[in-house]
């Protein structure tokens, strides 16, 4: 498909990629979040120590504020399938219309209905009560992740279809579109690295107290929680996960495997190159420094095994951006890498005692929370560029599912409109975060209410 700027495709394809990747931001905090919560609250109910209330109230007006700004930017979303994309609604919408509908009546409800009760019921509900409407809103919104993702694992793997009288999709297996080994392994994949987003947030937030000098039983709390989850998180990120991931691409979408690491020959013992530069037009990478053989087993399990090169494929199926997939993949993988190390440090020091007294690993932790929120925007980036030029892959292609009667110049005047007022609104945001973490956790008291330890 031609991108250029005056391309309609091209327009409606940056204006959605704009508003998923500002909305992200936000359902993957709530997500890594989610369990803290609950670890918090059942701590609480279990021992009495005010201290995890006092953790799990400060963090549900995070998580709170998050959730409000994740629906304002989620729903502009959905009615984009019919404003931007109404070809691929047309195509597809008995199939994917069964998931959205799903993540909206029992996830976006479960979570919704719980999340006022846990930041606002603690008093009214009781600690058992108030336990488990944490466990409600972690359910429902890990609950809403997988129906989103069971949405995006039939683009990237169709399965459970099959094609009406009339040219369209219609479902004709419930169970295995509903059960895509794709979804599964995405999910899990994907999860993780928002349980890493979360460590980073909770760590970041100890670091930051911990360095002004204030809330230092919460401030240990939160490094404790958010170095330890972090590591654990980080790694399953990376193995079994993402090993998993890359073995997905490798049976389902070779051709995506192939532009991932700039490899335009085949070969057995295929390389993943810790860097280099892929030039498309002379079809080779420059500057390559290989790892030999990594990439043969990290997508077939044997260095032995061949992987097919993007000559091996009609080039009018080759990912329309390489480079730009490539350097995603590569950026995720780095960033990712990081993680692993960063938080292994911080454990390490912390196991020794010796974290609130380390400020450079401190102001690390503090600086770094951002950096798990770019390497989700990457992943999903060669996600979806790497299906390219296909929406549902091998079946529906990009350039027949954008609405042919918007213009470009009638999605470029949105595209701007949703610019400034989400600009706006994270304006708002941040202003609201940042008051909550001025405010700080609340403060114990001499009179605070302690609860029984259960029998």
């Amino acid at each position: 498909m031609e991108t250029t700027l005056v391309d309609p495709a091209f327009w409606h394809r940056i204006h959605f990629a704009f508003t998923i990747t500002y909305h992200y931001l936000f359902p993957q905090l709530t997500m890594g979040l989610a369990w803290f919560l609950v670890y918090w609250k059942w701590r609480a109910f279990r021992t009495g120590d005010e201290k995890y209330n006092r953790a799990a109230r400060f963090w549900a007006k995070i998580f709170g504020l998050n959730f409000a700004v994740g629906v304002v930017t989620g729903i502009p979303m959905e009615f984009q399938f019919g404003t931007n994309w109404a070809g691929f609604s047309t195509y597809s919408g008995a199939i994917i219309g069964q998931t959205l509908a799903m993540e909206g009546m029992f996830a976006f409800f479960l979570e919704s209905a719980f999340i006022g009760a846990l930041i606002w019921g603690e008093k009214r509900l009781g600690p058992r009560n108030h336990f488990l409407a944490a466990v409600g809103v972690a359910t429902g919104s890990w609950l809403s992740g997988f129906f989103i993702l069971v949405t995006n694992a039939f683009m990237q793997h169709p399965v459970g279809y099959a094609v009406a009288s009339n040219g369209t999709l219609a479902l004709s297996d419930p169970g295995a579109f509903l059960l895509n080994p794709w979804a599964f392994v995405q999910y899990a994949h994907n999860q993780c690295a928002a349980v890493v987003t979360g460590s980073f947030a909770v760590a970041a937030m100890g670091a930051f107290y911990t360095l002004r000098g204030t809330h230092a039983e919460q401030s240990r709390l939160y490094l404790d929680a958010g170095t330890l989850v972090g590591l654990v998180a980080s790694l399953l990120v990376a193995f079994p996960t993402g090993d998993s991931q890359a073995k997905m691409v490798g049976a389902y979408q070779p051709a995506t495997l192939a532009a991932m690491e700039g490899l335009f020959e085949g070969t057995k013992l295929a390389d993943v190159s810790v860097i280099g530069q892929p030039n498309v037009s002379q079809q080779r990478l420059e500057n390559p420094i290989p790892l030999p053989g990594a990439l043969s087993f990290l997508a077939y399990g044997t260095f032995q095994s061949y992987v097919r090169g993007l000559n091996e494929f009609p080039k009018d199926t080759w990912p329309d951006n390489i480079e730009l997939v490539y350097y995603a993949f590569h950026l995720m993988i780095t960033l990712g890498t990081i993680f692993i190390l960063i938080m292994a440090w911080a454990n390490w020091k912390r196991w020794r005692g010796r974290l609130e007294s380390s400020p450079t690993l401190l102001w690390v932790l503090m600086l770094a929370f951002p950096f798990p929120y770019i390497a989700n925007s990457l992943g999903w980036m060669t996600t979806e560029l790497g299906r390219q030029p296909w929406l549902i892959y091998g079946l529906f292609r990009t350039n027949k599912g954008y609405s042919q009667v918007v213009s470009a110049g009638d999605t470029i005047f949105t595209l701007i409109g949703f610019v400034g007022l989400y600009f706006v609104l994270g304006l708002l945001f941040l202003y609201l975060t940042g008051r909550e973490i001025h405010k700080g956790p609340d403060e114990p008291t001499a009179t605070a209410n302690r609860h029984e330890v259960p029998a």
